[in-house]
């Protein structure tokens, strides 16, 4: 039973059976899914430090975006990075998609690494975003994740996948 639809997100509350036939309530978030980049050159790599209400923090994330109605994941990668670095991409490998919390929501993001980085101007950031482009060198993100400066799951994963 649909319990909430908004924008993009609804939520869902559903009745499992657990093995032994008991029967559980559950509640189930499907946002639809999205992308996560990460843009190389050389040695280093983009992030983006960016503001998020949630949590009332800027952190360290990687360009990352929503998938539109009808779009394909690699047409999001290639949107988004123009949106939030305004730079895009000769290349993009993709490195397969996680479910960053399965405990309630469906969620899958698409990853992607991006290479062959030029300027470019065809889409505008979004209004409500809040984000500073960082050039970071690739032998610094280790670091930063193990001090706690990318505290992201989806970053860290997609770091993970594209370099180690």
């Amino acid at each position: 039973m649909e319990i909430y639809r908004g924008g993009r997100l609804t939520v869902e509350k559903k009745e499992i059976t657990l093995s032994s036939g008991e029967k559980k309530e559950r509640v189930v978030i499907h946002p639809g899914g999205a992308v996560a980049i990460l843009p190389v050159v050389g040695d280093d790599c983009y992030l983006i430090r960016q503001y998020r209400f949630a949590i009332d923090e800027y952190i360290f994330e990687a360009p990352a975006g929503t998938i539109d109605e009808g779009e394909e994941p690699h047409e999001t990668a290639h949107r988004e990075l123009i949106e939030e670095t305004g730079m895009k991409a000769e290349t993009f490998v993709p490195k397969g998609y996680i479910y960053p919390s399965p405990g309630y929501t469906d969620e899958r993001i698409w990853l992607y690494r991006a290479e062959g980085l030029s300027p470019c101007s065809d889409y505008g950031m979004d209004e409500d975003e809040i984000i500073e482009v960082v050039r970071v060198p690739i032998a610094d993100v280790g670091s930063m994740i193990a001090d706690g400066r990318i505290v992201d799951a989806k970053t860290i994963c997609l770091i993970c996948r594209c370099l180690w």
